[in-house]
Protein backbone atom coordinates (compact mmCIF):
# COMPACT_ATOMS: atom_id res chain seq x y z
CA UNK A 1 0.00 0.00 0.00
CA UNK A 2 1.37 3.43 -0.95
CA UNK A 3 2.27 5.28 2.32
CA UNK A 4 1.10 8.49 0.72
CA UNK A 5 -2.37 7.15 -0.05
CA UNK A 6 -5.14 8.24 2.33
CA UNK A 7 -8.00 6.22 3.75
CA UNK A 8 -11.21 7.62 2.26
CA UNK A 9 -13.43 9.30 4.86
CA UNK A 10 -17.17 8.72 5.01
CA UNK A 11 -19.16 11.20 2.95
CA UNK A 12 -20.66 12.82 6.11
CA UNK A 13 -17.21 13.66 7.54
CA UNK A 14 -15.59 14.81 4.27
CA UNK A 15 -17.30 18.21 4.52
CA UNK A 16 -15.58 19.00 7.88
CA UNK A 17 -12.11 20.46 8.21
CA UNK A 18 -9.58 18.57 10.37
CA UNK A 19 -10.15 21.13 13.17
CA UNK A 20 -13.92 20.56 13.09
CA UNK A 21 -13.39 16.80 13.07
CA UNK A 22 -11.20 17.10 16.17
CA UNK A 23 -13.90 19.14 17.98
CA UNK A 24 -16.56 16.54 17.06
CA UNK A 25 -14.31 13.75 18.32
CA UNK A 26 -13.69 15.55 21.64
CA UNK A 27 -17.45 16.19 22.05
CA UNK A 28 -18.26 12.53 21.37
CA UNK A 29 -15.69 11.38 23.97
CA UNK A 30 -17.04 13.93 26.48
CA UNK A 31 -20.62 12.68 25.98
CA UNK A 32 -19.52 9.05 26.41
CA UNK A 33 -17.75 9.91 29.67
CA UNK A 34 -20.84 11.75 31.02
CA UNK A 35 -23.18 8.88 30.07
CA UNK A 36 -20.91 6.22 31.57
CA UNK A 37 -20.60 8.20 34.83
CA UNK A 38 -24.38 8.49 35.07
CA UNK A 39 -24.92 4.83 34.29
CA UNK A 40 -22.17 3.22 36.38
CA UNK A 41 -21.93 5.70 39.26
CA UNK A 42 -25.61 6.44 39.83
CA UNK A 43 -26.12 7.31 43.51
CA UNK A 44 -27.95 4.65 45.47
CA UNK A 45 -31.60 5.47 45.86
CA UNK A 46 -33.09 5.16 49.31
CA UNK A 47 -35.12 1.96 49.65
CA UNK A 48 -38.81 2.41 49.05
CA UNK A 49 -40.90 2.44 52.17
CA UNK A 50 -42.82 -0.82 52.46
CA UNK A 51 -45.97 -0.84 54.51
CA UNK A 52 -49.00 -3.03 54.93
CA UNK A 53 -52.25 -1.23 54.16
CA UNK A 54 -54.85 -1.41 56.90
CA UNK A 55 -58.32 -1.77 55.39
CA UNK A 56 -61.38 -0.69 57.41
CA UNK A 57 -65.01 -0.52 56.31
CA UNK A 58 -67.36 2.09 57.80
CA UNK A 59 -71.15 1.71 57.61
CA UNK A 60 -74.11 3.56 59.10
CA UNK A 61 -74.41 7.06 60.53
CA UNK A 62 -71.36 8.70 58.91
CA UNK A 63 -71.27 11.25 56.10
CA UNK A 64 -69.20 9.10 53.72
CA UNK A 65 -69.65 5.37 54.33
CA UNK A 66 -67.19 3.15 52.52
CA UNK A 67 -63.86 1.34 52.71
CA UNK A 68 -60.80 3.28 53.85
CA UNK A 69 -57.09 2.48 53.67
CA UNK A 70 -54.56 3.47 56.34
CA UNK A 71 -50.78 3.16 56.59
CA UNK A 72 -50.94 2.31 60.29
CA UNK A 73 -53.66 0.70 62.39
CA UNK A 74 -56.15 3.55 62.99
CA UNK A 75 -58.18 4.35 66.05
CA UNK A 76 -61.96 4.32 65.98
CA UNK A 77 -61.93 8.13 66.06
CA UNK A 78 -59.57 8.36 63.04
CA UNK A 79 -61.78 6.05 60.99
CA UNK A 80 -64.92 8.08 61.77
CA UNK A 81 -63.08 11.31 60.88
CA UNK A 82 -61.91 9.83 57.56
CA UNK A 83 -65.52 8.90 56.80
CA UNK A 84 -66.50 12.57 57.12
CA UNK A 85 -67.58 12.36 60.74
CA UNK A 86 -70.99 11.52 62.15
CA UNK A 87 -74.08 12.62 60.19
CA UNK A 88 -75.40 14.36 63.28
CA UNK A 89 -73.73 15.47 66.49
CA UNK A 90 -73.95 12.64 68.98
CA UNK A 91 -72.09 11.27 71.96
CA UNK A 92 -70.12 8.06 72.00
CA UNK A 93 -67.80 6.52 74.55
CA UNK A 94 -64.43 8.32 74.50
CA UNK A 95 -62.67 5.18 75.77
CA UNK A 96 -63.75 3.21 72.71
CA UNK A 97 -62.78 6.17 70.46
CA UNK A 98 -59.10 5.40 71.09
CA UNK A 99 -59.48 1.68 70.33
CA UNK A 100 -57.05 0.58 67.59
CA UNK A 101 -58.62 -1.36 64.72
CA UNK A 102 -57.06 -4.18 62.74
CA UNK A 103 -57.23 -4.69 59.00
CA UNK A 104 -60.48 -6.21 57.75
CA UNK A 105 -62.57 -4.58 60.48
CA UNK A 106 -66.11 -3.52 59.60
CA UNK A 107 -67.37 -0.65 61.71
CA UNK A 108 -71.14 -0.14 61.94
CA UNK A 109 -72.52 3.01 63.56
CA UNK A 110 -76.18 3.21 64.59
CA UNK A 111 -78.23 5.79 66.44
CA UNK A 112 -79.50 4.58 69.81
CA UNK A 113 -81.29 7.85 70.49
CA UNK A 114 -81.16 11.49 69.43
CA UNK A 115 -77.93 12.01 71.42
CA UNK A 116 -76.42 8.52 71.62
CA UNK A 117 -74.83 6.29 69.00
CA UNK A 118 -73.85 2.63 69.15
CA UNK A 119 -70.67 1.35 67.53
CA UNK A 120 -70.48 -2.29 66.48
CA UNK A 121 -67.22 -3.92 65.36
CA UNK A 122 -67.15 -6.98 63.12
CA UNK A 123 -65.35 -8.40 60.08
CA UNK A 124 -65.78 -7.32 56.49
CA UNK A 125 -67.61 -9.76 54.22
CA UNK A 126 -65.32 -12.53 52.91
CA UNK A 127 -65.69 -11.37 49.29
CA UNK A 128 -64.43 -7.91 50.31
CA UNK A 129 -61.57 -9.37 52.35
CA UNK A 130 -60.44 -11.37 49.32
CA UNK A 131 -60.50 -8.27 47.09
CA UNK A 132 -58.01 -6.60 49.47
CA UNK A 133 -55.91 -9.78 49.87
CA UNK A 134 -56.84 -10.11 53.55
CA UNK A 135 -56.79 -13.80 54.60
CA UNK A 136 -60.01 -15.46 55.70
CA UNK A 137 -60.18 -17.09 59.12
CA UNK A 138 -60.47 -20.84 58.62
CA UNK A 139 -62.28 -21.16 61.94
CA UNK A 140 -65.04 -18.71 60.96
CA UNK A 141 -65.70 -19.00 57.22
CA UNK A 142 -68.75 -20.80 55.89
CA UNK A 143 -68.77 -23.31 53.04
CA UNK A 144 -70.27 -20.57 50.82
CA UNK A 145 -67.39 -18.24 51.74
CA UNK A 146 -64.84 -20.93 50.94
CA UNK A 147 -66.28 -21.28 47.43
CA UNK A 148 -65.14 -17.70 46.74
CA UNK A 149 -61.50 -18.80 46.99
CA UNK A 150 -59.88 -19.78 43.66
CA UNK A 151 -59.36 -23.53 43.54
CA UNK A 152 -62.09 -24.41 46.06
CA UNK A 153 -65.35 -25.83 44.79
CA UNK A 154 -68.46 -26.87 46.68
CA UNK A 155 -67.19 -30.40 47.45
CA UNK A 156 -63.85 -29.25 48.85
CA UNK A 157 -65.53 -26.44 50.81
CA UNK A 158 -67.78 -29.00 52.52
CA UNK A 159 -64.76 -31.22 53.29
CA UNK A 160 -62.98 -28.28 54.97
CA UNK A 161 -66.02 -27.40 57.09
CA UNK A 162 -66.59 -31.08 58.03
CA UNK A 163 -62.95 -31.43 59.09
CA UNK A 164 -63.21 -28.26 61.19
CA UNK A 165 -66.34 -29.54 62.94
CA UNK A 166 -64.77 -32.96 63.66
CA UNK A 167 -61.61 -31.40 65.09
CA UNK A 168 -63.45 -28.53 66.83
CA UNK A 169 -61.52 -25.99 64.79
CA UNK A 170 -58.20 -25.64 63.02
CA UNK A 171 -55.16 -25.13 65.24
CA UNK A 172 -52.75 -24.25 62.43
CA UNK A 173 -52.84 -23.48 58.74
CA UNK A 174 -50.85 -26.65 57.96
CA UNK A 175 -53.82 -28.74 59.14
CA UNK A 176 -55.40 -27.94 55.77
CA UNK A 177 -53.17 -30.67 54.34
CA UNK A 178 -55.08 -33.22 56.42
CA UNK A 179 -58.33 -32.35 54.62
CA UNK A 180 -59.32 -34.87 51.95
CA UNK A 181 -58.57 -33.40 48.52
CA UNK A 182 -55.75 -31.06 49.66
CA UNK A 183 -52.23 -32.22 48.90
CA UNK A 184 -48.97 -30.29 49.21
CA UNK A 185 -49.38 -28.53 45.84
CA UNK A 186 -52.98 -27.53 46.56
CA UNK A 187 -51.99 -26.38 50.05
CA UNK A 188 -49.27 -24.11 48.62
CA UNK A 189 -51.79 -22.41 46.32
CA UNK A 190 -54.46 -22.03 49.04
CA UNK A 191 -52.28 -21.01 51.98
CA UNK A 192 -52.18 -17.31 51.08
CA UNK A 193 -55.96 -17.04 51.35
CA UNK A 194 -56.28 -18.18 54.96
CA UNK A 195 -55.27 -17.56 58.53
CA UNK A 196 -56.17 -19.38 61.73
CA UNK A 197 -57.41 -17.52 64.78
CA UNK A 198 -56.88 -19.00 68.23
CA UNK A 199 -59.92 -20.95 69.39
Amino acid sequence: MDPQSKIPLPHSIRGFSSGQQLILFVLAVFLLVILSLQFFHRPALPPEEVYQEIVVEVLGEVRKPGIYLFREPPTLRQVIENAGGLKEAAHFDTDSASEVLETGTSLSIFKESAEEIRVSLGRMEPRKLLVFSIPLDLNRVTAEDLCLVPGIGETLAKEIVAYRERRKGFRSLEELKAVKGIGEKKYQSLGVYFTVSPR
